[in-house]
């Protein structure tokens, strides 16, 4: 009965946890703030460098998509640091710390990152693809991959912070708020970067492309440092209900990775919604790295142009975060939610391949604002169901594994996306054609999400991932 009590409460409501105070809507509005910052970073390094290395240093769509992947390909460490701050925390919490140190990792990786850029540009240009370019991909590509580390490092264990906080009844709104605040860092860093960059014409040179864009990676990452710690800063001390629903609190070495790990393969369910998280980012991702190019090359719109295009996706999926979260999750629930928003999003890329044959920028911008609350809409529904499937005392290693499957499919995503294109123009020998290869696949993808998606079962991974909580504590004790 004690056991059931605790493992109840991290997915409902229970006495114990209402006797820490229940999360706010300021609390929400700060923490998302951490979500902002990862917006700001998202848009500079698939943005502005992904639109600079391919047009303006004409590297190969599919070497930029792989450098930058790497970040992604990493992925598997936030397994690992999901069970580490379940296991072993910092300065005595076991979220805060790792979310700190994350960030100001990755926010020097960042700079680091441009600057290896412009010495492969520089090599590329001079001698081609000799060994001193080759070289400088494969540190660009090292330097990305210690990025999506730190990411990874930061990242988990924020996403476990939001279980610790929160009870399901208040879960969705939480996820609407703050991943809300990942759009509003997307449109603030996309409205920033295109008045930083609007000096910067199509034929400028290479001198002042490099001298704007090192000033934007020099100062903004900074700012979303700050950001990260004033947005979490005393949430985990005030509301965290990590001791009150872990029966392996005060016995925080105890939670081995191996055995969190069979807790995170007992039930089936994990699998089908591994898979099915695979899926849906896929095909919500296979867009992004190549929209940009996809708006200069058919469209002939200039860089700040292009930039401004992730305003209009980010102020549709903003809506659809606020709409679902508040108001579509409660009445519909999370998973007829995401099935919705799942067929939406197939839509959306049906109409950006017909947006592209008219060549017409204001129907672009049109579909890309659809396309966001087709995606706020998923999204919300998809990571309320995630949080949900997550046991109290691995709640680190669940969300790791989550975070896996949709870096995963971000990295496949952003490799296939910049390939298929590639390919695409060999076969076709039209742009627009070869793009237009590229968004049918998502279309494809979320149809193969909605299967998988109906047969994702809650109830059936509560009760397994309780039983093997069971188990292992009767292990530990035998």
């Amino acid at each position: 009965m004690a056991f059931d009590q605790s493992f109840n409460s991290s997915n409902s409501p229970s006495p114990e946890p209402r006797s820490l105070p229940k999360l706010n809507l300021f609390t929400m509005l700060r923490l998302g703030l951490f979500q902002m910052g990862l917006g700001i970073m998202s848009l500079l390094t698939l943005g502005v460098l992904n639109r600079v290395m391919i047009q303006e240093l004409a590297i190969p769509a599919t070497i930029v998509a792989g450098t930058i992947a790497m970040n992604q390909f990493v992925a598997p460490v936030r397994v690992l640091f999901g069970q580490m701050s379940d296991a072993k925390p910092i300065g005595g919490f076991h979220r805060t710390g790792y979310v700190w140190i994350g960030a100001l990792l990755f926010t020097v990786a960042s700079f680091l990152a441009v600057q290896v850029v412009w010495q492969l540009g520089n090599s590329f240009q001079a001698t081609g693809w000799s060994g001193v370019t080759i070289a400088w991909v494969g540190l660009l590509a090292l330097v990305f991959a210690l990025y999506g580390v730190a990411i990874s490092f930061s990242s988990t264990p924020f996403a476990a912070l939001l279980v610790d906080i929160s009870d399901e009844d208040d879960r969705s709104k939480l996820v609407g708020v703050v991943w809300s605040m990942l759009m509003v860092g997307i449109i603030i860093g996309a409205i920033i970067t295109s008045i930083l960059l609007r000096t910067i014409a199509l034929d400028s040179p290479l001198e002042v492309v490099q001298a704007a864009i090192n000033r934007i990676f020099l100062v903004v990452p900074g700012i979303v440092l700050g950001l990260a710690i004033v947005g979490t800063i005393g949430v985990e001390r005030k509301y965290s209900r990590y001791k009150l629903r872990s029966q392996m609190v005060d016995r925080e070495d105890q939670i081995t990775l191996g055995r969190a790990l069979k807790v995170l393969t007992a039930s089936r369910q994990t699998g089908i919604f591994f898979v099915f998280l695979m899926m849906m980012t896929l095909s919500l991702f296979f867009q992004e790295p190549v929209l940009e190019p996809y708006g200069g090359e058919v469209f002939g719109m200039s860089i700040a142009q292009t930039t401004q295009l992730n305003a209009f996706w980010g102020l549709g999926t903003l809506f659809g975060l606020s709409l679902t979260g508040f108001l579509i999750v409660p009445k519909l629930g999370k998973q007829r939610t995401t099935r919705i928003g799942c067929g939406l999003v197939a839509v959306s890329f049906v109409l950006l391949i017909l947006a592209g044959f008219t060549a017409n920028p204001a129907m672009l911008k049109g579909t890309l604002l659809l396309f966001g609350l087709a995606s706020g809409i998923t999204t919300t529904g998809a990571l309320s169901l995630m949080l949900d499937l997550t046991a109290a005392e691995t709640a680190g290693t669940f969300i790791g594994a989550w975070g896996l499957s949709q870096a995963l499919a971000r990295a496949t995503a952003t490799v296939a996306g910049g390939a298929v294109l590639d390919i695409g123009r060999s076969i076709f020998g039209v742009p627009m054609l070869a793009y237009g290869l590229v968004f049918l696949m998502p279309v494809i993808g979320m149809t193969v999400a909605i299967v998988l998606l109906n047969r994702v079962n809650v109830k059936e991974f509560q009760t397994e991932a309780r039983s093997a909580v069971a188990r292992v504590l009767e292990a530990e004790l035998d």
